[in-house]
């Protein structure tokens, strides 16, 4: 996979799958740049890419915003021509509880990151392919855009709402040279997985990792360098005539029907 002289752009970069993402596309000769609402987490993000010998550049934004969306595109544009390849991957896990007693604003807010923050990527980045001849799109779904997750109502309709989005958006550009495909990550080893299980076992959180982990066919969590992988291959020219599909990275899961236990 070589993308050299292309230019990668990740939402959600500071951390988890998305810098492991920017991490890869650097390995692999592309210019980054890392899109989060946590400044800092940003920049660490370049930095990493920087050191790996490809050039990068930082942008604070929250995915909600319009405003911010459009900005994070005029500013990869004004700074590199150009958008080859967009991971639309930022995100929330929202609340753990049953749909009965969801808290609405945390329901709400679960959609505006998750389905918002994905909607308006699309929405401004699309343009810049559509006119530059082609690009690779990869929106972060999960197994819970596939699955139901008892406790994780929040996530799941948002994750599924993803997958949608991923169908309709690929169809509408596929003759115009745009790809668009979604990830579909079942557990993995990130921060955020770990505040998952805090939340749901805050008196035993470790041996809650430990059941989930031994529920996996494989027996272990993805790594997000395991995620990005199938990233790049979706957004390389290994994968020039996919476009509409849900890839499944979760080690069995889903094939198997276990789930991550969660209160409800």
């Amino acid at each position: 996979m070589d993308f050299t002289g292309k230019v990668a752009l990740v939402t959600g970069g500071g951390s988890g799958i998305g810098r492991a993402a920017c991490a890869a596309f650097a390995r692999h000769g592309a210019a980054v740049v890392t899109v989060d609402r946590d400044a800092t987490a940003a920049e660490q993000t370049a930095e990493l890419v920087r050191e790996a010998g490809a050039k990068a550049l930082a942008v604070r934004a929250d995915v909600t915003s319009s405003a911010d969306v459009q900005a994070y595109v005029r500013t990869t544009v004004e700074e590199f021509g150009r958008i080859d390849c967009f991971v639309n991957n930022a995100g929330i896990g929202g609340t753990v509880a049953p749909v009965a007693e969801y808290d609405e604003a945390d329901f709400a807010a679960v959609l505006a990151v998750n389905v918002t923050g994905a909607f308006l990527g699309l929405r401004y980045v699309l343009p810049v392919m559509i006119e530059q001849g082609g690009g690779a799109v990869v929106n972060t779904a999960s197994v819970a855009g596939l699955i139901a997750t008892p406790g994780a109502s929040a996530y799941v309709a948002s994750k599924h709402a993803v997958i949608g989005l991923t169908k309709t958006a690929a169809g509408e550009v596929a003759r115009q040279g745009v790809r668009i495909n979604a990830v579909c990550p079942g557990p993995v080893d990130t921060d955020a997985m770990r505040r998952l299980e805090e939340q749901i076992a805050p008196d035993d959180p470790a041996g809650l990792t430990a059941r989930n982990r031994a529920a996996q066919p494989t027996g272990r969590y993805s790594t997000p360098e395991e995620v990005a992988n199938v990233v790049l291959f979706l957004c390389s020219d290994l994968a020039s005539n996919t476009t509409g599909a849900q890839y499944v990275v979760d080690g069995g899961r889903s094939a198997t029907g276990t789930a991550t236990p969660t209160r409800g």
